[in-house]
């Protein structure tokens, strides 16, 4: 699979919470069986041998699934579990050099919360952009609010996939209709899901309302 022909629709970005790594796996697992199209492994307070030891376990179910695994911040990880691509934000390293480490055919996504910054991103490299936060999100990363309009306006001049995140909902997808995105990045609301196929399905029914 190229990154030409991702399909950004419903983008998973883990949490692990208090789960036992057997249950954040099978949540992972039932995700992928039910439709999540891509998977990004974010831990901001493990060692670096625990986040490759979890990443290697995560490709092994993603890649029973043909889904492609992004790693959160990590160049190192990424390339030594061989995972499709990276994604990176203001803190980590800049979007060229990335682009450099990875090479031309992983995956590099980046955060964005303007035009600014998105322009200076695809300059740079960038396959795709993950822009928010649009709601309020009480995930470890610290965020900052981007408006719908900034979203739908980066959407429709970058020219490159761009995904909602931060806050994301099963009850608030609709809300993101008419921007041009290229789909949603989810969090919470499926990995604490009391039924994760369920939830899935559901979901997947409000994204296609609005792509």
């Amino acid at each position: 699979m190229t990154n030409k022909n991702v399909d950004y629709s419903l983008y998973l970005v883990t949490d692990r919470y208090d789960y036992s790594d057997k249950a954040f796996l099978q949540i992972i697992t039932q995700a992928c069986e039910s439709g999540v199209t891509l998977l990004e492994l974010r831990e901001k307070d493990v060692t670096s041998k625990r986040y490759f030891e979890l990443a290697k376990s995560v490709k092994q179910v993603t890649d029973r699934f043909d889904i492609p695994l992004i790693i959160d911040d990590r160049v190192d990880i990424c390339l030594a579990v061989d995972a499709a691509g990276v994604h990176v934000g203001d803190n980590d390293l800049p979007v060229y050099k990335v682009r450099q480490m990875i090479g031309p055919n992983k995956i590099l996504g980046v955060s964005v919360k303007d035009m600014a910054r998105a322009i200076e991103a695809k300059e740079q490299g960038a396959d795709y952009f993950g822009v928010g936060a649009i709601y309020p999100t009480k995930t470890k990363v610290i965020t900052k609010h981007t408006s719908i309009e900034t979203l739908k306006n980066i959407a429709e001049q970058m020219n490159i996939p761009v995904n909602a995140i931060g806050g994301i909902k099963e009850d608030n997808i609709s809300s993101l209709k008419n921007t041009g995105i290229a789909g949603v990045c989810m969090v919470s609301d499926i990995m604490q899901a009391p039924d994760v196929q369920t939830k899935v399905a559901h979901v997947l029914d409000q994204v296609k309302k609005i792509l």
